[in-house]
């Protein structure tokens, strides 16, 4: 029972009616109606709602409360799960491919968002793209019929050639275009934060 309110839970996507019509900060609430006893029908303390707005504003969307979520964009989306798991205030952030159907700049404010949140907390997420995610963390665990746990600094083609079979490029998706180009350069050269 305690270990369950010391995880956050963000699924990789939202069961939302998109025609519903609930507000940010209700979808933020959301994530502290098994915290507060009350189930949906008895409301939520202010000092709930006091959380899920510092939650908001952790993830860069504290002008966003009353918005509706369905007009949201899918970053913004995101962000928003996110901070319904930031409610139970966790030590462990789980997340369930938190990328998945945003375009690449939302990605990386996503990412850049996670590792203001790892300063304080321990997160585990989900994803198949090894390449991109590797600028962002320390450590890949790499799971096809055996768990694998490397360094960002030691993954390579022929790693993830040996885990998954198969030849593979890595290739760095930044997207940051400059007036010499679009580049694809080795995302494992560069001096980078990490997470």
């Amino acid at each position: 029972e305690k270990a369950r309110h010391q995880i956050g839970y963000m699924p990789q996507q939202a069961q939302l009616d998109p025609q519903f019509p609930i507000s940010v900060l209700d979808v933020v609430l959301t994530g502290q109606i098994d915290r507060c006893g009350k189930g949906l029908t008895g409301g939520f303390p202010k000092a709930a709602a006091g959380v899920a707005q510092a939650a908001l504003a952790e993830v860069g969307l504290g002008d966003f409360i009353q918005k509706s979520f369905n007009r949201l964009s899918g970053g913004q989306r995101q962000r928003v799960l996110i901070a319904r798991a930031l409610c139970s205030e966790p030590e462990l952030l789980l997340l369930d491919e938190p990328t998945s159907n945003i375009d690449p700049r939302s990605e990386e404010n996503l990412y850049e968002t996670l590792a203001r949140l790892n300063r304080k907390m321990t997160i585990l997420l989900v994803s198949h793209d090894i390449g991109f995610v590797s600028q962002f963390v320390k450590s890949v665990i790499c799971v096809n019929h055996q768990v694998i746990i490397h360094p960002t600094s030691q993954i390579n083609g022929t790693i993830i050639k040996e885990i998954y079979g198969g030849d593979f490029n890595l290739i760095r998706h930044d997207h940051r275009c400059d007036h010499t180009g679009h580049s694809h350069h080795d995302p494992f050269s560069s001096n980078r934060e990490q997470l």
